[in-house]
């Protein structure tokens, strides 16, 4: 069983404000039943024209689906996720999950880096190193971070809200929100 699990990483604040650790991990059993899934995908037919006006090739859709089917190795990315430090709080009535990593360096400054959709944290993860310890990268001290990276609407680690996107400016107020924190 696939499971997720949440503890209190600080003394619980004002209702709501607390922020837990946050875990996640896959079990063989779920990958299994994720595989064979995507492996019995009912194909249509193949699209009519030669671009991609009618939406993505169906030639690509089965080679993505291959490739998530048979050859992408998600317990090596469960990982490179379990190595980070993961959170989750409450904000404005929904659960928000973020990684957050904190530079050696004393003064570097909090940055919030958000990724599109149907993008993930994922994408994110390769500029952490850089942005966090600037010095091994040929930077300086002075152009080092806090990094937080938080999951817009993640399912078991985000709150899906009873919209189908947050409002821009709900966002910035969340985002200033757990900045404070």
């Amino acid at each position: 069983m696939t499971h997720a699990g949440t503890d209190v990483a600080q003394p619980k604040g004002r209702a709501g404000t607390e922020i837990r650790q946050f875990s996640f991990k896959a079990s063989d059993a779920d990958l299994a039943d994720l595989r064979r899934r995507i492996n019995a995908t009912k194909w249509p037919e193949r699209e009519w024209v030669q671009d991609s006006s009618d939406g993505v090739p169906l030639r690509t859709m089965q080679n993505l689906a291959r490739y998530w089917g048979s050859e992408y190795d998600w317990k090596k990315c469960e990982a490179k996720l379990s190595a980070l430090p993961q959170f989750t709080t409450e904000i404005n009535g929904l659960d928000v999950h973020f990684i957050h990593v904190k530079s050696k360096h004393p003064n570097a400054l909090p940055v919030i880096i958000t990724h599109g959709w149907p993008g993930s944290i994922i994408e994110q993860l390769k500029i952490i190193e850089p942005l966090t310890n600037p010095t091994a990268f040929g930077g300086t001290a002075a152009d080092a971070f806090h990094v937080v990276i938080p999951s817009s609407r993640a399912p078991g680690r985000s709150s899906c809200s009873a919209s189908a996107t947050l409002a821009m400016s709900r966002r910035a107020a969340t985002g200033g929100t757990r900045s404070r924190r």
